[in-house]
């Protein structure tokens, strides 16, 4: 067998197969917002809800838990300390209690920081390979759970969950930075850039574009809040949400 014909054993950014999954994604996107909006206020929203929530952990937990047996575990890798990791968690409790405050976080960080791992995956397996199907599985669920509840229900952002959302991330960046200072590893990018291409390579040298990096990404949460304030000042209507 020569080298063109041999087996992918890591999953190819940027390819064929990149392509359809970002594809499948946003016709999910799509689909998800137009079942909330056809849901909202119906006795069937809830139900479609509930489901949803306790799909995400069906399909989540094994898959963590593979990471964490012996056979699998590696210290840099398998523990839940990236921002996707714990945003599939904020979705399920965003799902299941439709909270302002989870909510907002949820969507912030599955509109903004979620999508970046899809468009520049640092992924080591292919297809089939269970991780594949973990990290895909992941994170669309997650981005879809935040869509739903804010493109589907109406749940909007506010500059009160902006500063909590603030405060949540650089939290998450300050205890994750730590954990990396003392084992060696690299959870969130804190310590050197992902070994294939990714933005952060437009940012400089470490530390350089750790700043930059939170100084972007507080400027796109800001961004993606002020229309959703703007609207509401307009009195386009309440949002649906618990107080």
């Amino acid at each position: 067998m020569t080298a063109m014909q041999l087996p992918l054993t890591r999953f190819q950014a940027f390819s064929g197969e990149h392509v359809a999954l970002i594809g499948f994604f946003l016709l999910g996107c799509v689909a998800i917002a137009l079942v909330g909006r056809r849901l909202r206020d119906s006795d069937h929203e809830p139900v479609f809800r509930t489901a949803f929530a306790i799909v995400i952990p069906l399909f989540t937990v094994p898959m963590q838990v593979l990471q964490l047996l012996p056979g699998d575990f590696t210290l840099g890798t398998s523990l839940p300390f990236q921002v996707c990791d714990l945003a599939w968690i904020l979705a399920v409790v965003a799902l299941a209690t439709r909270g302002r405050r989870v909510t907002q976080v949820l969507y912030y960080w599955g509109l903004v920081l979620v999508p970046l791992a899809i468009a520049t995956p640092s992924l080591q397996q292919a297809f089939p390979d269970p991780r594949w199907f973990m990290f895909w599985g992941m994170h669309f669920l997650s981005v879809w759970a935040a869509v739903y509840l804010t493109f589907g229900l109406g749940i909007r952002p506010t500059w009160p969950g902006f500063r909590l959302t603030v405060v949540v991330t650089l939290a998450w960046a300050l205890l994750v930075m730590g954990f990396n200072g003392l084992t060696g590893t690299n959870y969130g990018y804190f310590n050197r850039k992902p070994s294939v291409a990714t933005p952060l390579d437009l940012l400089g040298p470490w530390p350089t574009y750790v700043v930059l990096e939170m100084a972007v990404i507080l400027a796109v949460f800001a961004l993606i809040t002020w229309p959703w304030t703007i609207r509401s000042r307009r009195g386009t209507g309440a949002t649906l949400v618990r107080q």
